[in-house]
C-alpha cells in the first residue's frame, strides 16, 4: 500500500537517524574519554597537551546527539482541524478535536512507554498526571464559554503553562516531538504564546483549511512572524475533500476539477514566496492538499489502512526527507566538524611535544622565551577582532535604536491608511446603546493590539535582518583574522621545534582550516539554525516580545479607547444620530474614529520613542556583547592552552627525568586511539550519505 509504504520508510529512516546519533555519540564519549585520560596521565609523564577546550565543545555535542528529537510546531487558526491532522498522524484519536479547542494549553507530545498526560503550571503547583479522558474532559472548554472568554480577555486556564502528553508510538519512539498549539486568531497573548516556539523547532505545519483560502487572519500571521525569518513550514490545506461535498453536483468531474484549481492559484499566490529556499522554488514540497478526517476514519478502522487520496502518503514522505536528508545531516556534518576539529588539534599537540622531548632545561626556555613576540601577535589579533566587534555593537545598536525611535515617531503619519483594515464594524446605534458599547470598546482594543503587534512585528523583521547582515560580516571577518593566527601559530611551532610540523588533517574545506574560535565565530560549529539576530538575542536573555509589553503599557490602549468613547458619546454622536444612521454618517463616524484614535495615539509616540529605544539599544548592544564575550574567551582559551601545554612540559623537565620512549609510545597510541574514532564517527556520517542515495 502507498501510505504503509511511505509510512514504513519514515520509520525506517528515523530509526536510521537515531541509530547514526546514538553511534556517533558514543564515540564522541570514547574520544572525550581517551583525550582526558592521556591528560592525566600527561601528569606523570611530560605533562597534559591542554586540550580542556576540545573536551568541552565534545561534551555538549555529544549530549545534543543523546538527547536529539525533530520538534514539529503545529500552527494555525482556530477550526482548522488541527487535532483531526494529528489524530490520523498518529493513527488514534488521541488529542480534542470534538469541540473548539480554544484554550490556553500548549501540548507537547513526546513518546512515553505507559498512556500519560501531565499538566505543568506556572504558579509553583506540582505537575498534575491526568489520564486522556479526564484530560479532553477538563482541558477543553464549549466555543461559547471561549468566545466569551475571549471578549473579556481572560485566559481559558491562566495556571497552566503546558501540557506533556507521552504516547507509546513507534512514530514517536524514533524521534520525532510535536509541540500543539492553542488556536491562532485568538488573542494576542495566546498568539505570543504559540509563536514562542518557532525558534526552538525543527519545522513548522501550518495547518489551514480548503474552505477558508488564505484569510487575512492568516496572511496576517505568514507577514509577520514567518516571513524572511528562515523558517521551514509545511502548508497543510485541511479539508481538500470537502471542496467535492460543496458543489451543487458533487459528481460533476469538470466542476470539481475547475473548483480546485480555482483554489490551487489563490493557496500558491499566497504562499509561493514561503516556498523559496536559495532561490529555488520547492512549493510542491511545502504545499499539501489533506484530507484529514478520511485519513483518521481510515486509520481508526485498520492502522496499516491505504491513505492514498487523503495527501498523507505525499506529505508524510515530503517530511522525511526534510528531517532526515537535510536536517539530520546538517547536525551531523556539524558534529563531525566538530569531532575533526578536537582530533587534529590533539594530533597537532602531540606533533609538538615529540620533538621538544629531546630538549633540556636551559634550551627549551630559550624556545619558550622566543615564541614570545609570536604570542602577543595572538594577543594583537584578538585585540583587532574584538575591536571590530565592539565597534559593530556600537554602530549596529545606535541605528537600529534609531531606526525604532523614527518608527515609532512615523507611526502616526500613517495611521488613518493603515488602520482602516483593523477598525471594528460601527453602528452608531448600538454604540450608543450602553449594552452593545462594551463590546465595540473590546473589539476596538482588539483592533488596536492587532494594529501595534503587527506593526511591532514588521519593524522587527527588518532590525533582525540588520543584525542578521551584522553576524555575517563579522563571520567573514573570523575567517580572515583566524588565517592570520593560523600563520602565527604556525611560526611558533617551528620556531620551538625547529621544522615545520603540518599534521595531514581530514578537511574538505578551507574553513576546517581555521582555529576552533574561528570555526565558533564563523558559525561552523552552531547546532542551532534559524534567524541568526533571533537566537543571538534569545542567548544574550533578550526578546522582542518584552518590548511589546512595555509598548502596550505605555501607549496605554485604554485611554485611547475611553478618548474614542468620550467624543462619540458627546455632540458628535448625538448629531450623527440626529441626521439619521445612513451609509454616509458612518462612514463619517469611521472616519471620526480614526482621527481621534490618530490625536490620542500621537501624543503617546514620543514618550515611547524615548523610552523604548534605550531598551533596544540596551538589547542589541548586549547581543553582540554576547558573541564577543564567547569569541574573546575562546581566543584566550586557545593562547593560554598553548603556553600552558609548554609550560607542563617545562615543568615536568624540571621536576622528573622523562622516559623517551615510554612517552613517544604513550602520544603515539594516543594519536591512533583518537583517529580510530574519528574514523568510525567518519564512517557512520558517510554510511548514512549512502544510505540515501
Amino acid at each position: 500500500m502507498v501510505n504503509q509504504v511511505a509510512s514504513d520508510r519514515f520509520i525506517q529512516d528515523l530509526e536510521r537517524v537515531a541509530q547514526v546519533r546514538s553511534e556517533i555519540a558514543v564515540c564522541l564519549n570514547k574520544l572525550s574519554d581517551t583525550i582526558t585520560q592521556a591528560e592525566l596521565d600527561g601528569d606523570t609523564s611530560s605533562g597534559k597537551l591542554s586540550l580542556e577546550r576540545d573536551l568541552a565543545d565534545i561534551a555538549v555535542a555529544s549530549k545534543n546527539l543523546q538527547k536529539g528529537v525533530f520538534r514539529l510546531l503545529v500552527l494555525g487558526d482556530m477550526k482548522r482541524g488541527k487535532s483531526t491532522f494529528l489524530n490520523a498522524l498518529i493513527g488514534e484519536n488521541l488529542l480534542p478535536s470534538d469541540v473548539n479547542p480554544c484554550t490556553a494549553v500548549l501540548t507537547v507530545l513526546r513518546y512515553g512507554a505507559e498512556k500519560t498526560v501531565t499538566i505543568h503550571f506556572n504558579d509553583g503547583k506540582s505537575p498534575q498526571t491526568l489520564d486522556f479522558q479526564s484530560f479532553k474532559y477538563k482541558y477543553t472548554i464549549d466555543p461559547s464559554e471561549a468566545k466569551k472568554l475571549e471578549q473579556e480577555k481572560k485566559q481559558a486556564f491562566p495556571d497552566v503553562d503546558y501540557a506533556i502528553v507521552e504516547y507509546p508510538l513507534s512514530f514517536l519512539e524514533k524521534g520525532i516531538e510535536i509541540v500543539d498549539s492553542p488556536g491562532l486568531n485568538d488573542t494576542e497573548a495566546r498568539n505570543e504564546l504559540s509563536l514562542g516556539y518557532v525558534n526552538n523547532c525543527h519545522a513548522i505545519l501550518f495547518v489551514m483549511r480548503a474552505s477558508q483560502p488564505c484569510t487575512l487572519g492568516e496572511r496576517r500571521y505568514l507577514e509577520n512572524y514567518i516571513k524572511g525569518r528562515g523558517l521551514s513550514v509545511f502548508f497543510l490545506v485541511n479539508a481538500w475533500d470537502q471542496v467535492k461535498e460543496s458543489l451543487i453536483d458533487p459528481d460533476d468531474a469538470e466542476e470539481l476539477k475547475a473548483s480546485e484549481n480555482r483554489l490551487r492559484q489563490v493557496f500558491r499566490a499566497n504562499l509561493s514566496e514561503y516556498c523559496f529556499v536559495d532561490g529555488q522554488d520547492i512549493y510542491d514540497e511545502r504545499v499539501f492538499e489533506l484530507s484529514s478526517i478520511q485519513a483518521l476514519r481510515r486509520r481508526l478502522k485498520d492502522s496499516h489502512a491505504d491513505l492514498s487520496g487523503t495527501g498523507f502518503p505525499e506529505f508524510m514522505g515530503a517530511l522525511n526527507t526534510f528531517l532526515t536528508r537535510e536536517r539530520a545531516i546538517a547536525e551531523l556534518r556539524q558534529v563531525r566538524t566538530l569531532s575533526r576539529q578536537a582530533v587534529n588539534h590533539t594530533r597537532e599537540a602531540i606533533a609538538r611535544r615529540i620533538p621538544l622531548l629531546d630538549q633540556d632545561v636551559n634550551e627549551l626556555k630559550k624556545r619558550i622565551d622566543s615564541v614570545e613576540p609570536e604570542f602577543n601577535k595572538l594577543t594583537n589579533i584578538r585585540d583587532q577582532f574584538q575591536k571590530e566587534i565592539l565597534t559593530t555593537r556600537d554602530s549596529q545598536s545606535r541605528a537600529i535604536s534609531e531606526s525604532f525611535r523614527s518608527y515609532v515617531l512615523g507611526l502616526g503619519n500613517t495611521f488613518e491608511n493603515d488602520f482602516l483594515r483593523y477598525q471594528p464594524e460601527l453602528n452608531i446605534l448600538d454604540f450608543l446603546s450602553s449594552g452593545k458599547r462594551e463590546a465595540f470598546n473590546a473589539a476596538l482594543q482588539k483592533a488596536f493590539e492587532e494594529y501595534i503587534t503587527d506593526k511591532f512585528a514588521a519593524w522587527t523583521l527588518t532590525a533582525e535582518k540588520d543584525i542578521n547582515t551584522a553576524f555575517r560580516e563579522l563571520s567573514r571577518s573570523a575567517s580572515k583574522y583566524g588565517a592570520s593566527y593560523s600563520q602565527v601559530t604556525d611560526q611558533i611551532t617551528e620556531k620551538l621545534t625547529g621544522q615545520k610540523v603540518k599534521v595531514n588533517a581530514t578537511t574538505t574545506t578551507e574553513d576546517d582550516n581555521s582555529p576552533g574560535w574561528a570555526k565558533w565565530a564563523m558559525g561552523l560549529l552552531s547546532l542551532s539554525r534559524g534567524n541568526l539576530a533571533g537566537v543571538a538575542l534569545a542567548g544574550a536573555g533578550f526578546d522582542w516580545k518584552n518590548i511589546l509589553l512595555n509598548y502596550f503599557t505605555v501607549i496605554g490602549i485604554g485611554g485611547i479607547i475611553t478618548a474614542v468613547t468620550g467624543v462619540f458619546l458627546g455632540p458628535i454622536g448625538f448629531a450623527l444620530l440626529g441626521l439619521g444612521v445612513g451609509f454616509l454618517q458612518a462612514d463619517q463616524a469611521r472616519k471620526e474614529l480614526v482621527k481621534t484614535a490618530k490625536k490620542e495615539l500621537v501624543k503617546y509616540l514620543p514618550q515611547v520613542a524615548h523610552e523604548q529605544s534605550q531598551t533596544v539599544y540596551d538589547a542589541v548592544k548586549e547581543c553582540f556583547d554576547a558573541y564577543e564575550r564567547e569569541v574573546s574567551k575562546r581566543i584566550n582559551d586557545d593562547i593560554t592552552a598553548r603556553k600552558s601545554e609548554l609550560d607542563n612540559l617545562l615543568k615536568q623537565k624540571e621536576t622528573r627525568e622523562i622516559n623517551r620512549e615510554g612517552e613517544l609510545n604513550r602520544l603515539k597510541n594516543l594519536q591512533e586511539d583518537v583517529i580510530a574514532q574519528l574514523q568510525k564517527i567518519e564512517a557512520a556520517y558517510s554510511g548514512l550519505l549512502a544510505y540515501y542515495r
